[in-house]
C-alpha cells in the first residue's frame, strides 16, 4: 500500500513539473517570437501594405516605431550603424525627433555624428537622419551613412588647396623674377641670371601640370583596354634612358640585373611612367657618386606568377613615420630637397595608382641614412591575360591581382658608395 502511494506521489509531481515547464516554454516562445532580429523585427499587423517591401529594397537604414517608441521594423543596416538596441531606437535625438513628428505630423531632418560602434577610439559616423510619419500611429526613420561622402569631399579639398599652393609658388617667382628682369634691363648679365631662372620655374610649373594631367588619367582610365604583353627589359631600359643625363651629372652610376626576358601585361605607357618616376626619384634622392640599382625577377604566388620590379637606391632613406605617407598626393619627405630637384610630391601617387589599376601593389622598404627600395608587384603576362579572359569586367581582375601577394620582397644589398 506504502509502494502504490509513493508511486501515486511521484507521477503527481511529475505531472505538475511537466505542466510547469510547458507554461515556461510556451512563454519563452511568446517572447522569443516578439524578440527582433538581427534582420528584421517582427512586422505588426499595423504596417501599411507594402511598406515591408519597399523597405527591404531601400539603401538607407529604416527603423519603424509604434506609438510607444518600440521598434515596429528595422532593417539590418540599422542594426550594422549601431541605431536599434534590444528592440528600442538608440539614439536620443533621433528617438527625440520621431516624437516630434508623432506629435505634429511635420517631416525633420538633420546631420549628426554619432560614435563608431566597437572602435574605442573615437571615431565618428557621419548620418544624416530623416523623420516622417507613417499612418497615423507609426513613424518611419531613415538614416544615410555619409561618412564615405565626407572622406572624399575632405580628400578633394585638401587636393584643390594643394594644387592651388603648388601652382602658386612657380607663378609668384615668375611674376617676380619678371620684374627683376624689367628692373635689370640695362644689366645683361642681371638678365641672363634671371631669365636662366625663369627657365627652372618654367620648367617646375610645366612638369606639375603634365602630372597633375597623368594623375587624372591613371585614375579615371582603365589601362586594361589597350593592354598588351609589355617587356620588363624595355621598361627598364626607358626609365634608365629618361634619368640618364641627371645620374651623370652626379655621376650616379645606374645598372639593370635580375631575370631576362619576362612580360607583364598591361597599359605600356603607364608601366613605363611609374617605373621611370622610381629610377627618378632614386637618381634625385642619392648622393653624387653613389649607385642605383634596377632588378627584376619572378616569384611565385596564388593565382599565377608576379614580377617584382625593384628600384635600389643610397640615398637618404625614409622614416617610419613618412612611410605610412609617402604615396600621398603632394606629401614630401625633405620639401626643401624636393624644391630643389623640382619633384612635385606626386610621382609615387601616380605610381600607386598605376600598379593598383594593373592588379598589382608597391611596397617600399627603407632606413635612415642606408637608402631605399622600391618594389613594384605586377601580374606576369601569361597569368594576367587569363584572369581577363576569366573575369572581362576590369574591377574582377584588378580584385584578382590583388590578392596575389606572396611574403614581402627583400631588398636588394646596397653596393658602396664609390670612392
Amino acid at each position: 500500500m506504502d509502494v502504490n502511494a509513493a508511486v501515486a506521489a511521484a507521477a503527481a509531481i511529475a505531472g505538475v513539473l511537466t505542466g510547469v515547464i510547458a507554461m515556461l516554454a510556451f512563454r519563452w516562445s511568446e517572447r522569443d517570437q516578439k524578440r527582433p532580429t538581427r534582420t528584421s523585427l517582427h512586422t505588426d499587423p499595423v504596417l501599411p501594405p507594402g511598406v515591408d517591401t519597399v523597405l527591404s529594397v531601400l539603401r538607407s537604414s529604416a527603423v519603424v516605431l509604434d506609438e510607444a517608441d518600440a521598434v515596429v521594423k528595422a532593417s539590418s543596416a540599422a542594426y550594422a550603424l549601431g541605431l536599434v538596441r534590444g528592440g528600442k531606437l538608440s539614439v536620443e535625438p533621433m528617438l527625440q525627433m520621431a516624437r516630434d513628428t508623432r506629435r505634429d505630423g511635420e517631416i525633420r531632418q538633420v546631420e549628426l555624428d554619432l560614435p563608431r560602434r566597437g572602435t574605442g577610439r573615437g571615431e565618428a559616423l557621419a548620418v544624416s537622419a530623416r523623420v516622417a510619419p507613417l499612418g497615423s500611429r507609426l513613424v518611419l526613420l531613415l538614416v544615410e551613412d555619409l561618412t564615405e561622402a565626407r572622406r572624399i569631399e575632405a580628400v578633394r579639398r585638401d587636393f584643390v588647396a594643394n594644387v592651388s599652393h603648388e601652382l602658386k609658388t612657380p607663378v609668384g617667382a615668375l611674376s617676380l623674377l619678371s620684374e627683376a628682369v624689367m628692373d635689370a634691363s640695362d644689366d645683361p648679365e642681371a638678365v641672363q641670371r634671371f631669365a636662366g631662372r625663369m627657365q627652372i620655374e618654367a620648367t617646375r610649373l610645366t612638369n606639375l601640370v603634365q602630372e597633375l594631367i597623368d594623375l587624372s588619367r591613371v585614375q579615371n582610365d582603365d589601362p586594361l583596354e589597350d593592354a598588351e604583353p609589355v617587356r620588363v627589359d624595355e621598361l627598364v631600359a626607358e626609365a634608365m634612358d629618361r634619368c640618364r643625363h641627371q645620374a651623370g651629372t652626379k655621376q650616379i652610376i645606374m645598372s639593370a640585373g635580375g631575370t631576362a626576358d619576362l612580360h607583364v601585361w598591361g597599359n605600356r605607357g603607364q608601366l613605363a611612367a611609374a617605373l621611370g618616376n622610381l629610377v627618378e626619384n632614386a637618381v634625385n634622392y642619392s648622393p653624387a657618386r653613389t649607385r642605383v640599382g634596377i632588378a627584376a625577377r619572378r616569384v611565385n604566388a596564388p593565382g599565377g606568377d608576379m614580377i617584382e620590379l625593384a628600384v635600389t637606391d643610397q640615398g637618404i632613406g625614409i622614416s617610419d613615420k613618412d612611410k605610412e605617407r609617402i604615396f600621398e598626393r603632394f606629401y614630401r619627405v625633405d620639401p626643401a630637397r624636393s624644391r630643389a630637384t623640382g619633384g612635385t610630391g606626386l610621382g609615387l601617387a601616380i605610381v600607386k595608382h598605376v600598379v593598383a589599376s594593373h592588379g598589382g601593389e608597391v611596397t617600399v622598404w627603407s632606413a635612415e641614412g642606408q637608402g631605399s627600395t622600391f618594389t613594384l608587384r605586377l601580374p606576369e603576362a601569361g597569368a594576367a591575360r587569363d584572369r581577363a579572359s576569366q573575369h572581362p569586367d576590369p574591377d574582377l581582375d584588378d580584385e584578382a591581382g590583388g590578392s596575389t601577394a606572396s611574403s614581402p620582397y627583400e631588398p636588394l644589398p646596397a653596393p658602396e658608395v664609390l670612392p
